[in-house]
């Protein structure tokens, strides 16, 4: 089971620092924590913070975009954290990309500490084909995304946040050179769908996750251990 604990990264879809706090302690053996700006705005890097303390690997999704400098100096911030993965909105372009790489290769250098992991943000996993129309984009969501993969190649980054339905096609396009980390995955008969392309985790492994996001069917589960062993056992 530990190997498979190691490809999931808990989302920790809660503001309570006390029921964050709690989840993270159960779940000692998994990939990482994945906080976001809810957390990370009622919070702020104290929370964060404390998070670490417990020995959990930290997967900060901030999803950063904006203009260069201004991602470059908030990775400079957030670095403080040492986290072990972060987001930026691959949409940024380019440039913001290229500066983002930089930055955390220089920060890293520096101050001695391992290299997080860059991830590539392409089309959220709320977005659907009829949704990507309406936003005045040509194609496939599908085109889309390997556009912004071969611009994530292109800066250097470590790997992309692949939705599940686009996985299996997205990792014959990369091959082994992007690590790919997937969203939207809902266990055997949890029917939430506030993802609209979503995938069970045995599915998900088979297609070709390297890690896979699970939110709400751990962290509001009574015992977080026992139900993240049964997705184990699933996959």
């Amino acid at each position: 089971m530990d190997n498979l604990e190691k490809k999931i990264i808990v989302a920790i879809d809660t503001i309570d620092i006390n029921r964050a706090l709690f989840i993270s302690n159960a779940i000692p053996g998994v990939g990482a924590l994945k906080l976001g700006l809810e957390f990370f705005c009622a919070n702020g890097p104290e929370g964060v913070n404390k998070i670490i303390q417990t020995g959990a690997k930290i997967f900060l999704d901030l999803k950063f975009h904006d203009i260069p400098n201004t991602v470059s100096g908030a990775i400079n911030a957030s670095l403080k954290l040492c986290p072990y993965m972060m987001t930026v909105h691959l949409s940024g372009g380019y440039n913001m990309l290229k500066s983002s790489v930089d930055m955390v290769s220089n920060f890293s250098a520096d101050n001695n500490m391992k290299k997080p992991l860059i991830l590539g943000v392409s089309v959220l996993t709320s977005i659907d084909q009829s949704d990507f129309s309406s936003l005045g984009l040509v194609g496939s969501v599908e085109s889309q995304v390997k556009r912004l993969a071969d611009l994530a190649l292109m800066a250097g980054l470590d790997g992309l946040v692949c939705s599940a339905k686009e996985l299996k096609i997205m990792r014959e396009h990369v091959g082994k050179d992007l690590l790919l980390i997937t969203p939207g995955i809902r266990p055997l008969g949890d029917n939430v769908n506030d993802q609209k392309r979503i995938m069970t985790p045995s599915k998900a492994i088979k297609d070709g996750a390297d890690f896979l996001v699970i939110g709400r069917p751990i962290t509001e589960a009574e015992e977080p251990e026992m139900a993240l062993n049964k997705i184990c056992s699933e996959i």
